[in-house]
């Protein structure tokens, strides 16, 4: 199947894009390795160019929830703890004890950890918005500083009731 790649600049720096099968199969901090296949299919094109202007919506605070088709490889475990990150809402975060409660693993929080690490889809599937269990940001494959600016650009979107 043909697989589709795009660079985005963003606030956070640049953003590696993978489409295949007309769905979106990769958001990376990370280049791809050089002798990626850069063919061009329609589909593939539409999802990348749907997934840059909801991205460019999401960072000017005009965005809380994406709509794209994902394609998540993984195991089902894996499948799971990325299912139960989609469910945790915009601008709130949830430690990775909460993260394996809410994914039916109580008491698998390190396994937690290692799926939320193996997260192909960064900011799309929030793996940013897990955090220690004493509030601390810990891990994050995109660098901790990123972490911190896309917690940031969520919490100035919160309204408080008074």
């Amino acid at each position: 199947m043909k697989s589709t790649i795009t660079t985005i600049e963003s606030p956070i720096g640049p953003l590696f894009l993978r489409a295949r099968g007309g769905q979106l199969v990769t958001l990376s901090f990370h280049a791809f390795p050089p002798g990626d296949p850069a063919e061009t299919d329609s589909a593939n094109r539409e999802i990348l160019d749907r997934t840059k202007l909801q991205l460019e919506e999401y960072f000017a605070q005009r965005r809380t929830r994406f709509d794209l088709a994902l394609d998540l490889h993984g195991s089902e475990f894996y499948r799971r703890i990325w299912q139960a990150l989609l469910e945790i809402p915009y601008g709130r975060t949830a430690s990775y004890g909460e993260l394996a409660e809410r994914a039916g693993v109580p008491g698998q929080a390190r396994a937690v950890g290692a799926a939320n690490g193996a997260n192909p889809i960064a900011i799309i599937v929030p793996c940013h918005r897990v955090i220690g269990a004493d509030g601390s940001l810990v891990g994050y494959g995109g660098g901790l500083w990123r972490k911190q600016k896309l917690l940031d650009l969520e919490s100035k979107n919160l309204s408080l009731a008074l």
